[in-house]
């Protein structure tokens, strides 16, 4: 470790996010002073002081570049130097298509890696609020960011812009649902008209599903999760025990709703899917939080009319999770409007995973980079990987209804004239389609890197 430039950019947080952010930094030649509270002060899920350690899974999903989008994330974080990706490739293990590591190993390497750069400084100790003499700071503390962080944070935002996060229903990718059962209407014919999905069910298909909901298998939380039901989004399974018919007269209703294919016949019950992202790509399953296992969710969502091939961009479930509402307060380089000195990285802007999280880290490194060598920043392209992220956390979503999300197609923008096209003139699906987005997004971000400033 060196000693402390009168000026480095300070990141607080040493998980996969903050560490990344530190690395992409010293890098660029700007020197840095990483803060982590740990061991000093801990979590209920840490069980070390290690830097970038993996509480939950050691999983980084799919390593498939040309057929997942985690996968292709993968590939795009090497190519720009990603400390996160070097280290578990450094430390994988065997895990069939997916790329996982050895936990303890994964943390010594990042650690062994930063340590070992002269430009950045370790200081160990909690950061409860932000000195006014720190010109360029990165707050990457993740979903259990302490309380006394989380209370200045709230204070910057407003008190209703950090959720204490506790319900995510599913997400859908529109291409996967069967129109000649579903059909597009908002309730009463408000909107565009192409804001909702309906999907409807009769009496013994409602029946049927109260029946699987009751019976089905649930998720068990830790004990420092907690299960904090809230009226406004209790999960439906516990809707369903408070008496059969509450769905029906809940998110299920089927007011002010005709179906298009028998208008002669009024549904039971409806399940609506509301359009998640500017695309029009995904829709998430209104009302549907839930703590059912993920195969219980499939198998119970894919008996929903319109539903039964589903393919799901992220499943439900409940815990507890820290974020920000990033559509509404963080500018395209992740700056918070109102302190531009500022930026987030990370869990805490609303992105899922280890690799996402870790994703944002290097966006907001390279960005905090630029800024203090004088350079405009350069954003990824929006047909990267790395793009169609950064663009969900920062514009895609609806601010009013923004969530935490993993990286997938349906973030990306869709293909375009010949790109969208077989041999035979038809749209491309399936793998097909992921492998021309693939390869759409690492010819784009070649051209991108070789455009970039170096240092």
């Amino acid at each position: 470790m060196s000693v402390s430039s009168p000026n480095p950019v300070h990141v607080i947080g040493g998980g996969l996010a903050g560490s990344e952010a530190a690395w992409q930094l010293a890098r660029a030649g700007v020197p840095v002073t990483l803060h982590e509270m740990r061991p000093q002060q801990t979590t209920d899920a840490h069980v070390s002081g290690g830097l970038a350690e993996l509480v939950c899974s050691n999983s980084f999903r799919s390593d498939d570049a040309e057929h997942n989008a985690v996968g292709l994330l993968h590939e795009e974080m090497r190519r720009l130097g990603s400390l996160i990706m070097a280290s578990a490739d450094r430390t994988k293990v065997p895990a069939g298509g997916a790329l996982a590591v050895d936990r303890e190993g994964f943390s010594a390497a990042v650690e062994e890696a930063l340590n070992g750069e002269p430009l950045i400084t370790i200081e160990r100790q909690e950061i409860a609020a932000l000195p006014d003499e720190w010109d360029s700071v990165i707050i990457a503390t993740g979903p259990l960011t302490s309380d006394r962080l989380a209370g200045f944070i709230r204070e910057l935002t407003g008190k209703n812009a950090l959720a204490f996060f506790d319900a995510i229903a599913p997400i859908i990718h529109v291409e996967s649902v069967d129109f000649s059962k579903a059909w597009y209407q908002s309730r009463y014919d408000k909107g565009t008209g192409k804001d909702y999905i309906n999907c409807p069910l009769d009496a013994t298909q409602y029946d049927a599903f109260i029946d699987a909901l009751l019976e089905a298998e649930k998720t068990e939380f830790r004990e420092w999760e907690g299960t904090p039901y809230f009226e406004g989004c209790l999960p439906i399974e516990i809707m369903a025990e408070r008496g059969r018919q509450t769905l029906a007269y809940g998110p299920m209703k089927p007011v002010g709703l005709t179906n298009e294919h028998d208008p002669q016949v009024k549904p039971r019950a409806i399940v609506q899917l509301r359009q998640d992202n500017t695309l029009g790509t995904l829709f998430n399953m209104v009302g549907f939080q839930t703590k059912l296992t993920y195969g219980e969710q499939k198998r119970i969502f894919r008996s929903i009319p319109g539903l039964e091939k589903a393919e799901f961009a992220r499943l439900g479930g409940l815990h507890r999770n820290t974020f920000l509402n990033s559509p509404k307060l963080l500018d395209e380089t992740l700056r918070l409007k109102s302190r531009p000195s500022l930026r987030f990285a990370g869990q805490i802007t609303g992105c899922e995973g280890y690799v996402e999280s870790a994703a944002v880290g290097l966006m907001v490194g390279r960005y905090a980079a630029a800024e203090r060598l004088g350079r405009p920043p350069s954003p990824p392209p929006p047909t990267t990987a790395l793009g169609a992220l950064l663009h969900h956390i920062t514009a895609g979503a609806d601010e009013a209804t923004f969530q935490p999300m993993n990286v997938n197609f349906g973030l990306f923008p869709p293909l375009e004239g010949a790109d969208a096209l077989n041999e035979k003139g038809r749209n491309l699906k399936g793998k097909d389609r992921k492998l021309k987005m693939s390869t759409r997004a690492l010819a784009d971000l070649d051209k991108w890197i070789g455009d970039t400033p170096k240092r």
